[in-house]
């Protein structure tokens, strides 16, 4: 909720109401915090006739602890208006010996976002290009999968010198799963 409109009762004398604003311009719901001022207080709400039209109160009684707050939630629909709605919230206590009136100008809720339908179209960009050119594009990969493909490029060379110094059946088979491995990764990586 925006703003907060800030009452206090029992300040100074018993029973006594003053508010911290002249007058609230919104354009939705706002919080009224009463504070007390020593002693407890029953607090009563209402909205006049031309404000009840759009805006709400959870209930119309409240009661404030002692020099403790209470928040009373003013539900508005300021997006059923189209022009801007004054009233007035009023505000009594000790029975209705006291009141405060605060007046309230409700304007029209800003428009929403104009979303066109080519917010729907992927970007053109990468929709044509096949897997493998979006494999082979470096620009397209971060730093660190480039210092992936780094490793798997010298795991490859790694493998490659152990298979011809070592010879035979088993290092080749050896070097074939290390460039398996790695082609496995970096094709990962491009996706």
């Amino acid at each position: 909720m925006s703003p907060e409109v800030i009452v206090h009762v029992n300040r100074g004398s018993a029973d006594s109401l003053e508010a911290a604003v002249d007058t609230v311009e919104t354009r939705g719901s706002f919080g009224l915090r009463v504070q007390s001022h020593g002693s407890p207080a029953h607090v009563h709400c209402r909205l006049d006739d031309a404000l009840a039209r759009i805006a709400t109160l959870e209930t119309s009684n409240y009661y404030v602890e002692e020099d403790g707050e209470t928040i009373v939630p003013v539900h508005v629909a300021a997006e059923r208006i189209d022009d801007s709605i004054a009233g007035e919230l009023e505000i009594l206590t000790g029975y209705g010996s006291e009141s405060l009136s605060i007046p309230v100008t409700v304007g029209p809720a800003p428009d929403g976002v104009d979303v066109d339908d080519s917010l729907a179209d992927p970007p053109a960009d990468r929709s044509d290009r096949s897997a493998l050119e979006r494999a082979v594009d470096v620009t397209a990969l971060e730093p660190a999968s480039l210092a992936i493909g780094a490793l798997g490029a010298i795991a490859v060379m790694v493998g490659v010198l152990t298979a011809t110094a070592i010879g035979g059946p088993v290092a080749a088979a050896g070097l074939a799963v290390v460039v398996l491995g790695v082609a496995v990764a970096l094709l990962l990586l491009a996706w």
